[in-house]
């Protein structure tokens, strides 16, 4: 099967990225610059007309969004073990991830794209501050769920494989020292996810994509 996956550096596609990574599979990383607007290109927009990533492209199939894309390779790479099999325990891993996906990123948005959401000035400068404090218990509430995994002797945040919500995880913590969110302020978190970046899969997507976690100084 052809894999081919679009992906921006420190996008959430470092998700489906860190997945590919892992299975060992054969797939062609196209890296798609957002700050050159490659993705409004006639080309991309023929993959994705929403002019997004991530795209994976299976078997000649564009697939997009988060919640697919990881669905599939989840079908695709079963003895991976991406999510749980136990019906119970991989429905609370699929309610963490569209949780991530739905509510903690596009709370980043709103800081990071203002001007998506609003064309005032003023109100594009209220809401960075506003979505700043909601991401902040954000980061809160997704240090409770490694703290609970932790204590239910799980490695993971689903179970004893590192799998979607654990580079959910770096990817929003990473986002967090964007928004001037000190790493620290969620030490229990922080150490989690630099324990996920040491993962020979992650290490090389991060390589690939050039990221460093910590990106900002505190506000």
């Amino acid at each position: 099967m052809s894999l081919k996956l679009y992906f921006a550096p420190g996008a959430c596609s470092f998700v489906p990225h860190v997945l590919l990574e892992m299975s060992g599979a054969e797939f062609e990383p196209s890296m798609v610059k957002l700050h050159k607007g490659e993705q409004n290109s006639a080309e991309y927009q023929a993959i994705n007309p929403r002019a997004q990533v991530p795209v994976l492209v299976s078997a000649g199939h564009p697939i997009t969004q988060i919640l697919a894309i990881v669905l599939h390779l989840d079908q695709i790479f079963p003895q991976m073990g991406f999510f749980p099999t136990e019906p119970m325990a991989r429905a609370r891993a699929l309610s963490t991830l569209a949780w991530m996906n739905n509510t903690v990123h596009p709370t980043f948005t709103h800081i990071f794209m203002p001007q998506k959401f609003s064309d005032q000035p003023e109100v594009q400068a209220a809401l960075k501050p506003y979505n700043t404090q909601l991401f902040r218990s954000m980061l809160g509430e997704l240090q409770g769920l490694v703290q609970a995994a932790a204590s239910q002797g799980q490695r993971w945040l689903s179970g004893d494989r590192l799998g979607p919500l654990d580079a959910y995880s770096l990817t929003l913590i990473r986002w967090g020292t964007l928004a001037g969110i000190a790493p620290e302020a969620h030490p229990a978190l922080w150490d989690f996810v630099q324990k996920v970046a040491a993962e020979p899969a992650v290490a090389r997507v991060m390589a690939r994509e050039r990221l460093q976690l910590n990106m900002g100084a505190p506000a």
